[in-house]
């Protein structure tokens, strides 16, 4: 009996220690843990916080928003309107568990139309969210129910439709961002040239692209705490800067004018079943572009407009006739001839082994140089270059604008091409003076003739409107009364035409052209029918050009004939809108024949 109960007492004796020592340990521990609980709430606890706080604290980009781009009067021609992004966090959303609504709780609960949710986690947050996002609710489903804390379930989202989305009590499961739309009120009407922006927002084609400087705007943020799901805590924003939004981008173009000459443009393209057509409208008191209008259907910020440029700008072409201006220019300049001075003309010669024919049969007349402009003679324009050197017929055309980039600077704008007088061979030399043998655009042609109507001054076009800007770097070409007699023989010329192209009340100075250009084979099948006129030539307040490809016509296919009308009926318009005092009688013709 003693023996057993020796053998207990020395069984517990070692427990008893075991014991002791574990408690000892524990409340070592015990001390410790509240020693540093102490010490961070005596000594350190602010710097705690502020690591806490600061493991919270993220910044905010606050998106700045594009200027728009308006026309001269203001009208709004492309905008970004208030967008939002709507994002979810699928981890949030697996853990939702809908309030069902009653009195106690219809201050912060879920239903659908008055009904209980019916479901938890991300079908359940996918039914509330669905009929504000007009989506299907299984889908949205399955998109919240993938791995992560962020996934981006629509774009481009109305403030409307996100502070319907606020009201749902999925704080924290759903977030909108600030993002913006870009917008064209009128995309149809200036598509290529408006071009469009890209996926960021920078402007990637047309006045997007030339103006995005001026149109993007610096972003701002906010520095704040969040919660747990990502929630801003009211309250604890300790830095900001407000967003710099872009600066508008007023042009120099008319709404109306630009509506209207599209709209003249498609009824010349379908009445001569023409491939294309194109206008441009020049101020000549300030050389800026009122219109630069075609008739493709491009819509601004679509992938049309931002693959094709303009073709007022892009497009390039022989001026054929119209190129006569420029040589007679030239030869008066150069003091070779005058506008009377008189010629006997042939319908053909022969030069340098190289035969010339006029666009029409007609026996030996008795022209004028007025007289070869008026009837567009290729052979007398060969006729009364014989004194006239290659440099200088290629110098003019250069001082003209011709081959040059113009002012606009406007994306997938094409300078045309003029080579050197060096390489022309000897048809060539002959027919660069009458618009053959190079190419321009209808931005250099319109300027050429505004040279013209300025009394010989060039200055650059200007598209984008800028006080103290108009007439900028004004070069004379030639003398102004050159400039003058050239306005007098075009003058004659509109008058040969009147029956097609006639402004009623007044005068016009003009020219007209036509040309062969290559088809997509090569072959020179195609033709280009173009007419640059002035108006009223008297008082010369526009320079109108009209430019049709392949034109269809009973009567022809010249420009007289085709771009013409459409010139007339643009020419009217601008007279009425305008409002320009109507021509005084003509009293000062320069013979055309003797």
């Amino acid at each position: 009996m003693s023996r057993r109960s020796g053998t207990s007492i020395s069984w517990r004796r070692p427990f008893y220690r075991r014991s002791v020592v574990v408690g000892l340990v524990l409340v070592i521990v015990a001390l410790a843990a509240l020693g540093k609980l102490a010490y961070i709430q005596l000594f350190d606890g602010r710097s705690m916080a502020q690591a806490a706080a600061e493991s919270r604290t993220v910044p905010h980009t606050i998106k700045a928003q594009r200027g728009r781009i308006l026309d001269v009067n203001g009208r709004v021609l492309a905008q970004s309107l208030e967008r939002y992004t709507i994002a979810g966090d699928p981890k949030a959303a697996a853990d939702f568990v809908p309030i069902d609504c009653t009195k106690k709780t219809e201050e912060n609960c879920h239903s659908i139309g008055g009904n209980p949710v019916g479901a938890d986690g991300a079908a359940g947050v996918a039914r509330l969210l669905a009929p504000e996002l007009n989506m299907n609710a299984m889908e949205l489903g399955g998109k919240l129910s993938v791995p992560g804390r962020y996934v981006i379930l629509a774009k481009q989202v109305t403030p409307e439709v996100k502070r319907s989305i606020d009201k749902l009590g999925l704080a924290g499961i759903i977030t909108a961002e600030l993002s913006s739309e870009r917008t064209y009120p009128h995309a149809d009407l200036m598509g290529s040239l408006i071009g469009g922006i890209d996926a960021e927002g920078k402007g990637v084609a047309g006045l997007e692209q030339l103006e995005n400087r001026q149109l993007t705007g610096k972003d701002g943020y906010e520095v704040y705490q969040q919660g747990m799901l990502g929630q801003q805590i009211p309250g604890t924003v300790t830095r900001s800067n407000p967003p710099e939004n872009g600066k508008d981008v007023r042009l120099t173009i008319d709404q109306d004018v630009q509506w209207y000459v599209r709209q003249a443009l498609k009824t010349g393209r379908d009445r001569f079943h023409a491939d294309w057509a194109l206008a441009v409208v020049q101020d000549t008191h300030t050389n800026q572009i009122v219109a630069l209008a075609d008739t493709d259907d491009y819509l601004a910020g679509s992938d049309d407009a931002k693959i094709h440029s303009s073709r007022a700008v892009a497009e390039t072409f022989e001026p054929g006739s119209i190129g006569k201006t420029i040589a007679i220019s030239g030869m008066l300049q150069e003091q070779l001839h005058t506008m009377s001075d008189k010629f006997t003309v042939p319908d053909h010669i022969t030069v340098d082994n190289q035969q010339y024919k006029d666009a029409f049969d007609h026996p030996t007349e008795h022209w004028t140089l007025a007289g070869i402009l008026q009837n567009s003679s290729n052979v007398g324009m060969v006729m009364a270059g014989d004194k006239y050197p290659d440099q200088k017929r290629y110098d003019y055309l250069t001082r003209f604008g011709i081959g040059q980039p113009s002012a606009l600077g406007l994306p997938g704008e094409s300078k045309g091409l003029l080579t050197t007088p060096q390489t022309w061979d000897r048809r060539t030399r002959n027919t660069v003076l009458f618009g053959q043998g190079y190419a321009t655009n209808a931005i250099q042609l319109t300027n050429a003739v505004a040279t013209l109507a300025n009394k010989g001054v060039r200055s650059d076009q200007s598209i984008i409107l800028s006080e103290g800007k108009t007439n900028a770097n004004q070069v004379r070409v030639v003398d102004e009364a050159v400039a003058a007699s050239l306005m007098n023989g075009m003058e004659s010329v509109a008058e040969l035409y009147q029956n097609t192209s006639k402004v009623e009340g007044y005068r016009v100075a003009s020219k007209t052209g036509t040309a062969e250009v290559a088809d997509d084979s090569g072959k020179l099948t195609g033709i280009i029918s173009d007419w640059v006129g002035v108006l009223p030539a008297d008082d010369p307040h526009f320079v109108v050009t009209v430019v049709l490809k392949n034109p269809k016509s009973s009567d022809g296919v010249f420009g007289s004939i085709t771009a013409g009308p459409v010139f007339a009926q643009i020419g009217e318009f601008l007279m009425q809108k305008y409002r320009v005092p109507a021509s005084s009688p003509r009293t000062d013709a320069i013979p055309v024949e003797w």
